[in-house]
């Protein structure tokens, strides 16, 4: 399977990260021109972990993001449905589990929070996923979400949309060990969400408190919301 279709049949996403798994971290520091690490630590800081807390990284890949969340002190667990992602990141001290995104295999409140880097979109009933991470997070627990975006100002997404988008598969070609999957991930970037979009689905999903947080020129914005 080299990649997948934005109908984002689940089988065939985890084939396709399955595919991209070797490399796959250095692939998106190239692609993202270094701006991966600075989203991350963006992340962890809105996500706002600390000691004794229980994080679950879901869509975590290789668990670079969980290790992250953990130099806070949290104990966070990464979870993901390509099992050869969660093996390239073997070098990383955190429990990992395969799991699927719409039957996490996780108790009733078992978080205190909830986090997703760069995979939500590629969940393909996106309300339905936000209702399992709230199941599996606690009263009061929260949710920050890390996703590609669109940005607001029209000269801006326009560049985005045919410049940016249309050169990542070529860009990407000489690092990936896929390099089909990355016409995939650009026209899933292309055809997700704005913001506000984003922000109703999660609270269509039972979360409060809603809000977001541009980064990077609205290229990728943070979600944060609070379960009831």
């Amino acid at each position: 399977m080299a990649r997948a279709g934005l109908d984002k049949d689940p089988h065939d996403i985890a084939e396709m990260f399955d595919g991209v798994a070797k490399g796959y971290d250095r692939t998106n520091s190239v692609m993202t021109l270094g701006f991966d690490r600075r989203w991350r630590e963006q992340t962890r800081r809105v996500l706002d972990a600390g000691p004794g807390e229980k994080v679950l990284d879901l869509a975590a890949g290789t668990a670079v993001s969980t290790i992250e969340h953990a130099r806070t002190g949290a104990w966070c667990v990464a979870a993901d449905f390509s099992q050869e992602m969660l093996r390239g990141g073997k070098s990383r001290a955190v429990p990992k589990v395969a799991a699927d995104a719409f039957h996490l295999p996780f108790t009733d409140d078992a978080f205190d929070a909830v986090t997703v880097s760069f995979g939500l979109r590629n969940m393909n009933d996106t309300v339905s996923a936000l209702r399992e991470m709230a199941r599996v997070t606690r009263p009061g627990g929260r949710l920050v979400i890390c996703e590609v975006s669109q940005p607001p100002a029209k000269v801006l997404r326009w560049l985005y949309h045919n410049t940016v988008l249309r050169g990542l598969p070529l860009v990407t070609r000489p690092f990936s060990s896929n390099s089909e999957a990355y016409a995939y991930l650009a026209e899933s970037m292309r055809d997700w969400h704005d913001q506000r979009a984003v922000a109703e689905m999660i609270a269509e999903a039972g979360w409060g408190e809603v809000e977001w947080l541009n980064l990077t020129f609205g290229v990728v914005a943070l979600h944060r919301a609070v379960k009831p």
